[in-house]
């Protein structure tokens, strides 16, 4: 009647039903001790799952899709058939559908570091690389949730580069962007601090565009294209407009990026006074 079959699927639906992410089991070798004498309980398991010997148990449940994850010595002080070992086996869900790890809090305030970037010239991308690990972490000891560095404030990086024209410059300095990414991921663990990493240009599919990327402090990355292109960017530097607003995720709640034009302040748009272009907002929203 299959009986053992069918309550293995049974236990496998109920895992389904409630989107569990795998069954986690012990299984005894109680064949173990025909071979004890020739093998090792390592070589013993390899040999069942190379279909060499057959064992009741771990045969059995090898044919009902369980792994093997490792042996355990001492599982069950009386079973001398076993030689007291046992698998650790598991069977994946492949129908699990991840649940979010991020807690949110239900406390305020959430700290925000506004970072006032120095924009100095610099030799290399090392240099870069100092300067904001020493904003990030200086966010970090006052146990920030996030730091928002500025609009375009990789522009910095310009100084140290032999490009004639605006747009050129623009194009050259996207090449920044596998460097800039790696940094500000590694800064985000690092010190346990969500980052908005200002906005930095990209080049996709022969576009420039003006994105602002979130790095969060569980590794995960999201960006926000600029939607509204100042004058300026349009004509010297062709950016290209993005089109869509977002709303991210993070452990402190949903955010959403605004850069400059996106955001109609008085105060700041239009960007018509000089150093405008280094504001940048970000409005938390719960």
């Amino acid at each position: 009647m299959k009986i053992g079959r069918r309550l293995y699927e049974a236990r496998k639906d109920l895992a389904r039903r409630l989107n569990l992410k795998s069954i986690i089991i012990g299984g005894r070798i109680p064949n173990y001790q025909k071979y004890a004498d020739r093998y090792s309980p390592r070589q013993y398991v390899d040999e069942v799952v190379e279909h060499n010997i057959f064992d009741p148990v771990l045969t059995f449940q090898l044919l009902n899709g369980f792994v093997v994850k490792r042996l355990n010595a001492d599982y069950l002080p009386d079973d001398k058939a076993s030689k007291h070992y046992a698998t650790l086996m598991e069977w994946n869900n492949l129908d699990y559908k991840p649940k979010s790890k991020r807690i949110y809090r239900t406390s305020l305030p959430v700290r925000i570091s506004a970072i006032q970037y120095e924009m100095r010239k610099i030799d290399s991308f090392e240099e870069f690389a100092s300067q904001v690990e020493y904003y990030t972490d200086v966010a970090s000891d006052y146990h920030s949730d996030f730091a928002v560095f500025p609009e375009i404030f990789t522009t910095q990086l310009m100084s140290f580069l032999d490009e004639k024209s605006p747009s050129s410059a623009i194009r050259k300095l996207t090449e920044f962007t596998p460097q800039y990414l790696e940094l500000f991921s590694r800064l985000a663990l690092r010190y346990d601090i969500n980052i908005i990493g200002g906005s930095h240009f990209i080049k996709e599919n022969h576009h420039i565009y003006n994105v602002a990327y979130l790095f969060r402090r569980d590794g995960t990355i999201d960006k926000q294209y600029k939607i509204h292109i100042t004058p300026n960017e349009r004509k010297w530097w062709g950016i290209t407009p993005g089109d869509e607003v977002k709303v991210f995720d993070t452990d402190c709640g949903k955010i959403a990026i605004a850069i400059c034009y996106d955001i109609e302040f008085p105060e700041y748009a239009p960007c018509g006074r000089s150093g405008c272009q280094y504001y940048f907002h970000a409005i938390l929203y719960r």
